[in-house]
């Protein structure tokens, strides 16, 4: 008897993350073409520039949009506009935008543990640069 409870204390617990986990509704990354076209307004605590948003990629852990700053040819600011609520993804986030910055280009590497939303990042930020060509 006095094992019980911390047992069932203990299993309690572990279930708690299965219970709390919410799936994403599209588990399929999307293909299609951005929808928006470059805009002569710049995003709010950005330098002016020409603002592109890239295509949403649809992946298991959540949508991912961003949003990318150009200033001629250059990238000069790259902001999320819809990422997964995912703690692999706000610590990934930084440092792809750190990444593309200095790139400056979508041909950056993958934040390891958080290879799905690299992926869907790297999509979403090409079809930007496409979009500016």
């Amino acid at each position: 008897m006095k094992r019980a409870i911390p047992v069932v204390v203990l299993s309690i617990a572990g279930l708690v993350p299965v219970w709390r986990y919410e799936p994403s509704a599209g588990a399929t990354a999307s293909t299609a073409a951005p929808a928006t076209t470059p805009s002569a307004s710049a995003a709010p605590g950005t330098s002016s520039g020409t603002v592109v948003k890239g295509t949403t990629i649809r992946t298991d852990k959540g949508p991912v949009q961003v949003q990318v700053t150009f200033d001629g040819d250059r990238i000069t600011a790259v902001s999320m506009l819809r990422q997964p609520n995912h703690p692999q993804t706000t610590a990934a986030v930084p440092k792809l935008v750190a990444e593309t910055l200095k790139a400056q280009s979508a041909h950056i590497d993958t934040v390891s543990g958080a290879t799905i939303t690299s992926t869907a990042y790297k999509k979403s930020l090409q079809a930007a640069i496409d979009v500016k060509g």
